[in-house]
């Protein structure tokens, strides 16, 4: 019998704050696979490892985490004002699904980094020593992201002593902008609400702050499920009826927020919105060991992604939490003991993180001009993937 043969495709497999995953020069894909639709999902479903039904990933680059099953697609930009295009895919573990609905925030770190290795900027941007600010373009937001990238004779610098709560290692600080993170038009909170009441199965009543800031979430008060916002992953990932709730409290909102229009349609729709409960500040023991003082934080806060509590915090969750946190009356910034503020250390299951936004009312209308935070991003291998030929072709048929 013949089998195929597999086909080598350059990559750069690459850290982005506290997720990791497989980048790729578009124009380095197969052209059948250089555009959306079944035949990309395909090769990259299978570059992944996915579907798997031992949730491993043995098989494939991915890391069978919401953290490390994700792909990123770049080009150079022939929009005006930027260097790149920024494409994102939250892979699914167990299920043929790519959801390309939002934006990975930890890993636009590393878009930057990545675009000026492939040389996608142009080199007289780039200089000898000092910073270059990526322009990149979120085309899964439609959004605008400045990431300053350090320069060490003329090359990235990718070693550095910032450390990241989540990530093992200190390496160098990337910031990183992101400019009008409100989704769509502008229009931050989707009902026109600071808090909304929402009716979830085998819960009752809940009130949630729904933003679309970074990447539509739904904020809840960690009491009002029974937690207290210092759990870590074990607490939740192990509890299958705390998971059956916060799924439902997901697509409960997602309907408030007009992003689905029937709660069934939540289980195609994995990646956004996201679910995060917040509460006041106390002490707790993250992941590592390491003591959190409640004195050092404004507020706790555990998020969820693809169905399981997240290790550290998304990124754009995080700009969801800075947006949300600078706006009197959300259920974020009343944790935080309310008030203005343009910034907040919020704890999560694996440390701290500061985040801050510039949030202004104009004419009753609440606007964010920009969020912004630190990463930071290392390339962990560079070379090819190798993936059978028959994953892409079949695809096409």
């Amino acid at each position: 019998m013949h089998w195929p043969a597999q086909i080598r495709i350059p990559a750069t497999y690459m850290r982005g704050g506290t997720s990791k995953g497989v980048f790729f020069n578009l124009a380095d894909l197969p052209e059948q696979a250089q555009y959306q639709g079944k035949a990309r999902d395909a090769l990259l479903l299978r570059i992944i490892g996915s579907p798997d039904p031992y949730a491993k990933h043995t098989d494939g680059m991915g890391g069978a985490t919401s953290s490390t099953s994700k792909a990123v697609i770049v080009s150079k930009s022939a929009r005006e004002g930027f260097d790149v295009d920024y494409l994102f895919g939250q892979v699914a573990i167990d299920k043929p699904l790519i959801d390309w609905s939002g934006n990975c925030g930890n890993l636009t770190a590393a878009v930057g980094a990545f675009a000026i290795h492939q040389g996608l900027v142009e080199p007289d941007r780039v200089p000898q020593n000092g910073h270059v600010t990526v322009r990149i373009w979120q085309q899964n937001i439609a959004k605008a992201i400045l990431v300053q990238i350090p320069v060490c004779n003329g090359q990235v610098q990718e070693c550095g002593d910032f450390e990241l709560d989540g990530v093992a290692y200190p390496a160098a600080e990337i910031r990183v902008e992101f400019i009008d993170p409100a989704d769509g038009e502008g229009a931050l909170f989707p009902s026109g609400n600071l808090t909304d009441t929402l009716t979830v199965p085998g819960l009752g009543t809940v009130n949630a702050t729904l933003i679309n800031a970074g990447i539509p979430t739904i904020f809840v008060d960690a009491e009002a499920l029974g937690f207290s916002g210092c759990e870590l992953q074990g607490d939740i990932n192990s509890n299958a009826d705390a998971l059956k709730t916060l799924e439902a409290l997901r697509a409960a909102g997602a309907v408030k927020m007009g992003l689905i229009s029937d709660a069934a349609q939540a289980a195609n729709r994995q990646h956004t919105p996201k679910v995060a409960f917040v509460a006041a500040p106390k002490n707790y023991v993250s992941s590592s060991g390491k003591p959190i003082d409640a004195g050092s934080i404004d507020l706790l806060v555990r998020a969820m992604s693809m169905g399981q509590l997240h290790h550290a915090m998304m990124g754009t969750a995080a700009v969801a939490i800075a947006v949300a946190a600078a706006i009197p009356g959300t259920i974020v910034n009343l944790a935080a003991g309310g008030g203005a503020r343009d910034s907040v250390v919020f704890g999560h299951p694996s440390g701290t993180l500061k985040v801050g936004a510039a949030a202004s009312r104009d004419n009753g209308v609440w606007r964010v001009s920009k969020a912004i935070m630190s990463r930071s991003a290392r390339i962990l291998m560079s070379g090819a993937v190798h993936v059978p030929a028959d994953s892409l072709c079949q695809a096409s048929t």
